[in-house]
């Protein structure tokens, strides 16, 4: 039970790999808010992980939604120790000159604005406290680039040069910020991708196999705890040896 104690928020905690981690953490002993705008969905998960886990709407693209789910963290466990930035579409496989500013916004809005709202929203609390931990799930396409997926690559880019920056912000402040970068994870985002989109991920990972949502989980709950002491703006892969730099 290492986070016997601890509160931690998981943003698109509903489902797939936020799901995953939600209940890693649930069960290792953290109190846990599952964010989600589906609710409904996100209460189902909540109560599949027990121990006082409750479940909040949050759209992550809103500083008013976070500011009310800050609200309902701070009056059910008065405070927040771990935050997992893990909501994100994948949004439509297209060359660029296809895609319309609609569709690159919302992209960005969701998958690296949403990152930089809950860091903002909780990081001065943790500061306060003097302890925190903040895990951002970013994606292999930031570091390589994926063709047909622009506003998702430079979005994931982006969350990578986040996590670095803030983590420096707040390098001797007691809070330890950094990031995961999956390759392609056997989730429902795999439905918005085409079938080239799916076997061109794949086809480059070296271990020839998609990742599962427990083990994006299980590397997550590392960088949550207490083990993790000396490690700070670090972009963890986990890739299947796709990336090894």
């Amino acid at each position: 039970m290492q986070f016997d104690g601890k509160r931690a928020l998981v943003t698109g905690g509903a489902r797939g790999i936020g799901a995953a981690i939600a209940t890693r953490l649930g069960n290792d002993g953290a109190r846990v808010v599952v964010a989600d705008l589906d609710i409904e969905k996100g209460n189902e998960t909540a109560a599949t992980i027990g121990n006082g886990a409750i479940a909040v709407k949050l759209d992550v693209t809103s500083p008013e939604s976070w500011q009310a789910a800050k609200a309902e963290v701070e009056k059910a466990f008065g405070g927040l120790d771990i935050l997992v930035n893990n909501a994100g579409i994948a949004g439509r496989a297209a060359p660029t000159w296809e895609l319309s500013f609609e569709e690159w916004k919302q992209v960005i809005d969701i998958d690296l604005t949403g990152v930089f709202l809950g860091c903002q929203t909780f990081v001065s609390g943790m500061i306060d406290q003097n302890y925190g931990r903040i895990v951002n799930i970013a994606s292999i396409a930031g570091k390589e680039g994926n063709p047909n997926m622009v506003p998702y690559s430079a979005a994931k880019s982006g969350v990578i040069g986040l996590t670095k920056a803030l983590a420096k912000e707040v390098a001797t402040k007691g809070v330890l910020v950094n990031a995961i970068t999956p390759a392609v994870i056997a989730t429902e985002i795999l439905l918005q991708l085409t079938d080239d989109q799916v076997k061109y991920m794949t086809n480059r990972i070296p271990m020839s196999r998609v990742g599962q949502p427990e083990e994006v989980a299980a590397l997550t709950a590392f960088l949550a705890s207490d083990d993790l002491s000396f490690s700070t703006g670090a972009i963890f892969d986990i890739s299947g040896g796709r990336a090894t730099y």
